[in-house]
């Protein structure tokens, strides 16, 4: 299982900097009242289908919180089978997720419990009494966030079954295996720095990660269908789109049941386009973080390029970077503008390996201008 933030040309480029959603600040209010012209869902959903590869897709639109799109393509299962997939359905969320993750962090940074400045060996000490986190003494947490640390990631083969129930530590003693990729300071994208950030919330907050981040976020936000699971074999509620990648054999296998336990913080929160478009309208808005900590996570981490501005439709609207998720099986992103207005949220369960793979955020980006540019 391979976890990671999908990378999004043009409206959505993350460039080397897989956490940056936008170098400009939460915007105001007053910038609400701009008319928005939108293209046709449910077709831009129907050509994501044609691509190729694509089992099924979903998506909505929401524009000052009001639905104003949706689109259902494709099917639930593979070969047109399984019926259409309801636009309202669940979905992984992905390495969007980490947002999520990071927000509820730097909420305890505001709240004075932590600091981005502290050492990793001081908030969980057990990392490096184990020996689980080279130089964990030297990590602060600012690093775990901006993926500055240098930590391996931990996904291969140790924590590749499927029906484990995997601690937090053994995916840091999988880590712990392999050689460190870049020094600390230098951006590397490691899940393994958010498996670690779900630790600190846990031991700060003594909830499970789950828990704090439904306290924090989900339940405030009305966030009613949006979860984190916690067992290995718990998936997706309610009919959903499956998705599929090869096995050894090139033959494709559902890639629904992926273990929820190799995911957490770093990539397991299931959702919906709606709530999805909730949490991304509050966080664009300044309403989770003030401004100085949400840049913790907009801005690009140092010695990383700052997003092109403008996006897809050159700044006529300007979409944020960022917003993406992808595992075998899935893609999945929320494409928000910086002003926190506009939304498209969109999922698609895939039939394709890797390589493929790669291709999708950019005919996610096609999506988007589909829907949003100006007609040339």
């Amino acid at each position: 299982m391979i976890l990671r933030r999908a990378t999004f040309t043009g409206a959505a480029s993350l460039a080397c900097a897989a956490l940056v959603l936008s170098a400009a600040p939460p915007a105001t209010a007053s910038t609400a009242a701009a008319p928005v012209k939108l293209g046709n869902v449910q077709k831009a959903m129907e050509d994501l289908v044609k691509t190729g590869h694509v089992v099924g897709a979903i998506g909505e639109v929401y524009v000052d919180g009001k639905r104003v799109g949706k689109g259902s393509a494709g099917a639930r299962l593979l070969d047109g089978k399984g019926g259409a997939i309801p636009s309202t359905a669940r979905y992984r969320i992905g390495s969007q997720t980490k947002t999520m993750t990071a927000t509820a962090v730097l909420q305890l940074v505001k709240e004075g419990k932590l600091s981005l400045d502290d050492e990793l060996s001081e908030v969980l000490p057990k990392v490096a009494e184990k020996d689980l986190v080279e130089r964990a003494d030297e990590i602060r947490v600012r690093n775990l966030i901006q993926l500055t640390s240098g930590i391996p990631d931990y996904i291969g083969p140790d924590t590749s079954d499927p029906t484990r129930d995997y601690r937090p530590t053994d995916l840091l003693a999988a880590s712990r295996k392999n050689a460190r990729p870049v020094e600390i300071g230098t951006f590397n994208y490691s899940n393994t720095n958010y498996i670690l950030l779900g630790m600190i919330i846990e031991k700060l907050s003594g909830r499970s990660l789950a828990a704090e981040l439904n306290r924090r976020l989900f339940a405030p936000l009305g966030m009613r269908d949006t979860y984190l699971p916690t067992k290995a074999t718990e998936g997706i509620k309610g009919p959903h789109g499956h998705g599929y990648a090869p096995d050894e054999t090139g033959t494709m296998r559902d890639a629904d049941k992926i273990n929820a336990t190799t995911m957490l913080g770093a990539g397991g929160v299931i959702s919906t386009a709606r709530e999805l478009s909730v949490f991304q309208r509050a966080f664009r808005q300044g309403k989770l973080l003030p401004a100085s900590l949400t840049k913790v996570i907009t801005d690009p981490p140092p010695g990383q390029p700052s997003p092109p501005a403008g996006g897809a439709c050159s700044g006529n609207p300007e979409f944020a970077a960022g917003g993406g998720g992808s595992a075998p099986g899935f893609t999945a992103a929320t494409l928000t503008s910086s002003d926190g207005r506009l939304q498209f949220a969109v999922s698609l369960t895939l039939a394709m390996d890797d390589a493929e793979r790669g291709t999708v955020p950019s005919r996610i980006t096609n999506a988007l201008k589909s829907l949003f540019c100006p007609a040339k």
